[in-house]
């Protein structure tokens, strides 16, 4: 229990260090929200007395500890460029990236543990040598890339060389504009939208997958233990499920947890790219209007949602492998 109150405590602190960096590099960054704000026809006059409305008049050290002040009573202040509560914003955005990042997590995880554990079962063969060429490949690609690359192929290449229509996917929005679907209709239109932003995600993050899970498999399948139960005849169903892939389970737990990052990362600009109203998007409009509650609100959101992930996979650990209990 004083392990478990010790690892709370420093998750705290730490997201706290987070927030306090974030604040001090969003008010170091140039441009000013004032004069982004502004007409511009606007006067100096203006200018300062939207900096004073704003509270951006203040020292830095004051303008911090109103800051601060508000997030320990709740209140993560009002975004400058759209004059509404940070918690209205960030609760309009929210479930947009949960949603997709819970189903590119699941295909990265389903995929890129499938990959593995064939690729392991298949070291040096064609087909082995064949994957790790294609998952370093996507992997090393920037999310961007790879979502501007699929658009460019499923979108308007897809018009142009006369593929199937249920090949030419959407590119842009959750939803057609056009559509007065709803019910069904309505729900198969927002999967078809999710096609590409949830493909580039969940390849990206399954090539990664598939490295490390192949890497793991592959060590246990050279133990003492998986040889003997091959050697006592263990079907090889059994040897995979029972015996590789339950050993892997606690690596895979922790890979987890580090891959949280990776996606919510990836998840910024793949939003800005496929025009999500998700935290990515957000995220980037905030900061080209150097909307500095908009940018804290979204990166304590980013900061908890990595740090818990890491500490519930902390913790978790004793659970998953014995070993680890004392």
């Amino acid at each position: 229990m004083r392990n478990v109150i010790r690892r709370l405590v420093d998750a705290a602190v730490l997201f706290w260090i987070v927030l306090t960096i974030t604040f001090l590099l969003a008010r170091a960054a140039p441009g000013d929200p004032a004069t982004l704000l502004v007409p511009p026809n606007a006067s100096a006059e203006d200018r300062a007395r939207l900096r004073a409305e704003l509270g951006l008049d203040a020292p830095m050290i004051v303008q911090y500890a109103r800051w601060a002040g508000g997030v320990f009573k709740g209140d993560l202040g009002e975004s400058f460029a759209r004059r509404a509560p940070v918690r209205t914003v960030l609760a309009e955005a929210i479930p947009v990236s949960v949603a997709l990042g819970a189903a590119s997590l699941a295909l990265t995880f389903i995929v890129g543990v499938a990959l593995g554990m064939y690729q392991a079962t298949r070291r040096g063969t064609l087909s082995d040598r064949a994957l790790t060429v294609a998952t370093t490949t996507v992997y090393a690609a920037p999310s961007f890339w790879l979502a501007l690359a699929l658009i460019a192929t499923f979108t308007y290449g897809a018009a142009r060389w006369g593929f199937p229509g249920w090949l030419r996917l959407p590119a842009f929005g959750m939803r057609d504009p056009a559509s007065e679907a709803t019910g069904v209709g309505a729900l198969a239109d927002l999967a078809r939208h999710a096609i590409l932003p949830v493909f580039t995600l969940a390849a990206i993050g399954a090539a990664g997958i598939a490295r490390y899970s192949r890497t793991t498999a592959a060590d246990l399948l050279s133990q003492d233990f998986v040889r003997t139960a091959r050697a006592k005849g263990v079907t090889r169903g059994r040897v995979y499920g029972r015996h590789v892939l339950a050993n892997a389970w606690p690596p895979l737990v922790v890979l987890f947890a580090l891959a949280l990052p990776g996606l919510l990362a990836g998840s910024v600009f793949v939003e800005g790219v496929f025009a999500w109203p998700g935290m990515g998007r957000v995220t980037l409009a905030a900061v080209a209007a150097r909307d500095y509650p908009v940018i804290l609100g979204a990166t304590g959101v980013y900061a908890a949602a990595v740090i818990l992930a890491n500490l519930a996979a902390d913790l978790a650990l004793p659970f998953l492998d014995p070993r680890r209990r004392a």
